[in-house]
């Protein structure tokens, strides 16, 4: 389940507690909401703490420097070519 879906679970669980007045024999949906809220807490904070794992850090690279001292021009008449 991804971060969506465990909104997703928050946000019907919240409208399963807060906005509704619906009574059903067998099923309180105070404490339905009440769980599927929780359930969509456990699940936001566990992919954060995954995603939090998976990024990688990379260290800035050093840059390179030609050292050699010549440079190589491509125009087509200095290799030998267009002579």
């Amino acid at each position: 389940m991804g971060l969506g879906g465990c909104i997703i679970l928050i946000a019907v669980g919240a409208i399963l507690t807060f906005a509704t007045d619906w009574d059903m024999q067998g099923v309180n949906l105070d404490l339905v909401g009440i769980i599927l809220m929780i359930v969509g807490l456990i699940g936001v904070t566990t992919f954060s703490s995954i995603a939090r794992r998976r990024r990688v850090v990379v260290p800035p690279s050093t840059p390179v420097v030609d050292e050699t001292g010549h440079r190589h021009r491509r125009d087509g008449y200095s290799d030998g070519y267009g002579v």
